[in-house]
């Protein structure tokens, strides 16, 4: 297992940190000593997380707040809150996401609920809270992609499937977005010249709820998935997480860099292949200026 760094002094933000990764790499940046933002849909679940990180690591500093990244609303409310807090903020963990509903759902702003939840959230969201990341001396976003991101397609036409949804295309779709957003968003801050390091990361086959919850929304996930589920090599949660917590606290990780699972879907952090698609520059810049007129959420002007 991968052993962070000392993080005394750090405000860290975790979103989907009531279970899973989330809850791993939350735990792990509070037993390091960091001020841990529980960020989370579900309050109550946030607050048992809690109760679970205070009795691993009493004494931590850890506060649970609440946000939908599946609402533009709330994104804009949570990072309003930490906003006036008037506190840098070090580290900002996009965690949270959805998988494989089998229907096509919609968010509150009526986008396609993966790629509203695992992408067009997370972007706005990490936008917002630009202005504290950069009053930080050496801030780092971290987006979590997965190994899916290589069976993903961007198609502008039809960014959030209203012509034909497929949950599983949705998923790599939406997983791709983040890969290419973390690869933007490393472009401009070299390009401005500014002290913040945005990565990419993967759980690999992590042994977590994310993939049987999807699959429930709209019907019990299939015979296929659940065999698959069962048969392919998986991980702890806690080693799911350790590629997303070396990428925020390496001294050896890399601007634009991309970290998973040394065997791809299991083993210790290691650098993750990047699929082709993952390094077009062209679609990363226009899925960015897609992401913001959607949004609403766009970059501070100037350097």
């Amino acid at each position: 297992m991968y052993r962070i760094p000392d993080q005394q002094g750090k405000l860290a933000v975790v979103t989907g940190a009531n279970s899973g990764t989330g809850k791993a790499a939350a735990t792990a940046l509070a037993g390091a000593g960091a001020r841990v933002v529980l960020a989370v849909r579900a309050e109550d679940r946030g607050e048992e997380a809690k109760l679970d990180i205070l009795a691993e690591h009493p004494g931590a500093d850890v506060e649970v707040r609440r946000v939908d990244l599946a609402d533009l609303a709330s994104v804009k409310g949570f990072a309003d809150g930490l906003i006036a807090d008037d506190r840098p903020l070090d580290l900002l963990l996009n965690n949270a996401g959805v998988m494989f509903p089998p229907v096509r759902h919609e968010t509150v702003d009526g986008f396609e609920l993966q790629m509203g939840s695992n992408f067009l959230g997370p972007f706005a969201l990490t936008v917002r809270l630009l202005p504290l990341l950069l009053e930080a001396p050496a801030p780092r976003v971290v987006t979590m992609s997965s190994g899916m991101a290589a069976r993903g397609k961007i198609d502008f036409s039809d960014l959030n499937w209203h012509k034909r949804y497929d949950p599983t295309a949705a998923y790599g779709r939406s997983k791709l977005a983040g890969l290419l957003m973390a690869q933007q968003l490393a472009r401009t801050a070299t390009e401005r010249g500014w002290p913040l390091l945005s990565i990419g990361a993967h759980p690999g086959n992590a042994a977590t709820n994310i993939a049987a919850s999807g699959p429930r929304l709209g019907g019990e996930p299939s015979l296929l998935f659940r065999v698959a589920w069962k048969v392919t090599p998986q991980h702890s949660a806690e080693a799911g997480a350790a590629p997303m917590l070396y990428a925020a606290t390496s001294p050896d990780a890399a601007q634009g860099g991309y970290y998973g699972p040394r065997w791809g879907l299991v083993g210790r952090p290691a650098p993750a292949d990047f699929t082709r698609k993952g390094k077009d520059r062209q679609v990363a810049a226009q899925l960015w200026a897609e992401a913001e007129r959607l949004t609403g959420v766009s970059l501070p002007a100037g350097p």
